[in-house]
């Protein structure tokens, strides 16, 4: 790396903090916006009453039309779970561009990025209380401690890591999938019966009053909880697999023959691997398996997601390599610039629309009327993310992070 005096005497002497920051990377604003609507779907059925209703045949419920079991189903088989690792994926590669713009600034990272991570803590325990309680920013605040204490590894050995976490995660799900799958997981007139009261509460919760919501979302965090040690694990192996990517630069290394043939080269193996294990996982959960395979083959399902994520990124980073694919990226990217923001304002009107805050709808609309409309919405957030970042360099709420992280109001960029 060159000294300050090689490249001029203006370059000497200028301050590091006044020094312009390097361009914003397009095809990871790009991702994370593409992934934003991921998680979108994915949680809208959580929030509306859809999800686990009558799972292994029936889970968009005893009522719904053709139409809303084709599309729950396509959901299940190319959303659930894949986006949050995708997402997760480019947590752990912005974790190496946090890294930079901290030594760009001369400051000591460790306390930036642990301000950070309670910033997001909080934010994520007031967004599982008041809005969701299926809550990502916690998990992401907590288990970004283990990035920060592994940052100074060699990327090789991370991705070593990544790989034995993920083995390590697979081969006790597989031995929880071959358990249920050779055990008769059958209720039984009284767990059917308590499987339906408890429902029914859920439901009475939801519909009632603010206090009500804000009450049920409590009750739900053992549920979350347990998933949390269940998918904490895919999580991690995620973060550091973008931890690496990032150490790496393969994203901003752009316009090459051997990283087109590798972005090739993954998406066509992640398609092989991800595909059918999402069709599996649809069969299990929305139809037409049986109950007693609906947990066998959402572990299955799960454990291939990751190959499906990683062919939707690198599929799309060929995309955007394209013309028309450049325009689509510009379209996203703004939404992925302000993800914090748009993420909670997606949360914020699930709850009006079908809570007690609001409308109270939840467990009252069909999976494709629901769906139809998140997409509605993330399209409006396209539209307001675009305006937003054309006259502002960040979100709101991203604005209120980057305050906490640098302990003060940050000092404009040039």
């Amino acid at each position: 790396m060159k000294r300050p005096e090689a490249l001029g005497p203006a370059a000497a002497i200028e301050p590091a903090a006044v020094r312009p920051r390097p361009h914003r990377i397009v095809e990871v604003d790009a991702l994370r916006g593409f992934a934003l609507c991921g998680i979108f779907l994915a949680n809208v059925l959580v929030m509306s009453g859809l999800d686990g209703l009558s799972g292994g045949g029936g889970s968009a419920g005893p009522t719904a039309s053709g139409l809303d079991q084709v599309a729950h189903w396509l959901v299940m088989a190319l959303v659930q779970t894949k986006f949050y690792l995708l997402f997760s994926f480019l947590f752990g590669y912005s974790f190496t561009l946090q890294m930079d713009a901290a030594e760009r600034d001369g400051a000591p990272f460790a306390p930036r990025m642990l301000r950070r991570l309670l910033g997001l803590f909080v934010l994520g325990a007031l967004h599982a209380v008041l809005l969701y309680p299926g809550d990502i920013l916690t998990t992401y605040a907590l288990l970004g401690l283990i990035l920060l204490a592994a940052r100074a590894v060699d990327p090789a050995r991370m991705w070593r890591a990544a790989l034995w976490v993920y083995g390590v995660v697979a081969g006790l799900y597989l031995l929880l999938g071959a358990a249920v799958a050779l055990v008769d997981t059958g209720e039984g007139d009284e767990g059917l019966a308590a499987s339906a009261a408890s429902a029914a509460e859920l439901t009475a919760a939801y519909r009632g009053g603010p206090a009500d919501v804000v009450r049920a979302n409590m009750d739900a965090w053992s549920d979350i909880l347990v998933g949390l040690l269940m998918m904490g694990g895919m999580v991690v192996a995620a973060f550091l697999a973008g931890f690496v990517a990032g150490r790496r630069r393969l994203l901003a290394d752009t316009g090459t023959p051997e990283r087109t043939t590798r972005l090739r080269r993954v998406c066509l193996w992640g398609l092989a691997v991800g595909l059918p294990g999402g069709v599996l996982m649809a069969a299990g959960t929305v139809g037409p398996l049986g109950a007693r395979w609906e947990i066998p083959a959402f572990i299955l399902g799960m454990l291939t997601a990751p190959a499906l994520s990683a062919a939707y990124a690198s599929g799309l980073l060929l995309w955007f390599a394209t013309p028309r694919g450049a325009r689509l990226a510009a379209r996203l990217a703004p939404a992925g610039r302000m993800a914090l923001t748009n993420y909670l304002a997606q949360s914020l009107v699930m709850a009006l629309v079908f809570t007690g805050y609001g409308a109270a709808l939840y467990g009252r609309v069909g999976a494709a009327a629901v769906l139809g409309g998140t997409l509605l919405f993330y399209g409006f957030q396209l539209a307001a993310s675009a305006w937003l970042m054309s006259r502002h360099r960040l979100g709101p709420v991203e604005r209120l992070l980057r305050a906490v992280t640098l302990w003060g109001r940050p000092a404009p960029r040039i």
